[in-house]
């Protein structure tokens, strides 16, 4: 079973791991955390990290196959607005 279905399974979604990530910097960044505190929420945010970027490989990998292994983009990223 891939990360992203594992997640999936368990109701964890990128966005959902990326904002407890986000609360674990912004802990470890207020500077009032004694330092074994601060030491569990590093290794904690170090983990989220890591099932972040995985999540993120999983997602370009699915890119990937879905539009056919090659090195072209399946949809247009131009912007189109009138100026």
């Amino acid at each position: 079973m891939t990360e992203a279905k594992k997640n999936e399974k368990n109701g964890t979604s990128f966005e959902e791991t990326l904002a407890e990530l986000n609360k674990l910097v912004d802990q470890l960044e207020g500077g009032k955390l004694p330092l074994s505190e601060c030491l569990a929420v590093y290794e904690k945010a170090i983990a989220l990290s890591t099932r972040c970027t995985k999540m993120l490989e999983d997602a370009e990998q699915k890119i990937a196959l879905l539009s056919g292994g090659d090195d072209e983009v399946p949809f247009d990223l131009v912007e189109t607005g009138e100026n």
